[in-house]
């Protein structure tokens, strides 16, 4: 019966996946997420139903759009298949079984996956952008924040207390971002690193965000390494080196803060 209740857990992650890529792609031009039908980016066709079944559409329409014929980029159903997969080993991290499931366990998973949705949404756009979204921010802190509030009144879970500190803290970033930084027209993307930041430590604690924040730095390295023997190698003129020199740092710690969550939960649970 598990066999069966993972297959459902990688389905949901393709249809997450399938969602992510329409968020990543609507949200930094401020289109509608929820209520405006998908539609193909070349020919702005609406898609039906069944041009929308995760991993199968793609796969049975050659990768093609069923109306234009125009060739949809390879990373939707990866992203598709890479979202099921994650969903299934963080369902897998903390020995989700229909046998030993209860209402503590259930909770913690769908919050985890929603998390984890937001960290897809935030690192996927940050990507592209080089930009963190305030409102998929502001929805990762909503998720910590319900998970905070059944902490406390159903598991009576009091340590729960020196992260309403960080609750705090994030909530005056947040503001300071939006309305002093965003008035005077100046770049926030340090400060909205360091609200992510503090998205990572309310639900993961501390330790997790440390191991994060290590992991992301020896990524962030290693790329600099790698591009700059590619501007070596190519002799790019300096006013190029400059331009791309920007980082997507929050990308690099969604990514990093996923696996380490996966691997925190394995180390716990089956220990």
């Amino acid at each position: 019966m598990d066999y069966i209740l993972y297959m459902l857990i990688f389905f949901i992650g393709t249809l997450f996946g399938s969602f992510f890529s329409l968020a990543v792609y609507r949200i930094p031009i401020k289109q509608d997420i929820l209520h405006t039908r998908s539609y193909c980016p070349k020919c702005n066709h609406r898609l039906s139903f069944l041009d929308m079944i995760p991993i199968l559409s793609y796969t049975f329409l050659g990768g093609k759009c069923r109306y234009c014929k125009e060739k949809i980029r390879p990373r939707y159903i990866l992203l598709e298949i890479l979202s099921g997969v994650v969903f299934v080993l963080f369902a897998l991290s903390i020995k989700t079984s229909l046998l030993t499931i209860n209402g503590q366990l259930l909770t913690y998973l769908i919050i985890g996956l929603l998390y984890i949705s937001t960290l897809f949404i935030i690192g996927g756009i940050d990507k592209e952008k080089i930009k963190i979204e305030k409102p998929v921010l502001l929805f990762g802190f909503i998720c910590v924040a319900i998970y905070m509030i059944y902490l406390y009144i159903v598991e009576n879970d009091t340590s729960i207390y020196r992260y309403v500190i960080y609750l705090i803290l994030s909530c005056i970033l947040l503001l300071f971002s939006v309305t002093y930084l965003r008035k005077k027209g100046k770049d926030s993307y340090t400060i909205d690193i360091l609200i992510l930041c503090m998205l990572i430590v309310l639900y993961t604690y501390e330790l997790v965000c440390i191991y994060t924040i290590i992991v992301t730095l020896l990524a962030i390295s290693i790329q600099l390494l790698i591009y700059k023997l590619h501007i070596k190698k190519s002799k790019i003129v300096k006013k190029i080196k400059i331009d791309s020199a920007k980082i997507p740092i929050g990308f690099y710690m969604c990514v990093s803060n996923i696996i380490i969550l996966i691997i925190t939960n394995f180390a716990i649970f089956y220990k």
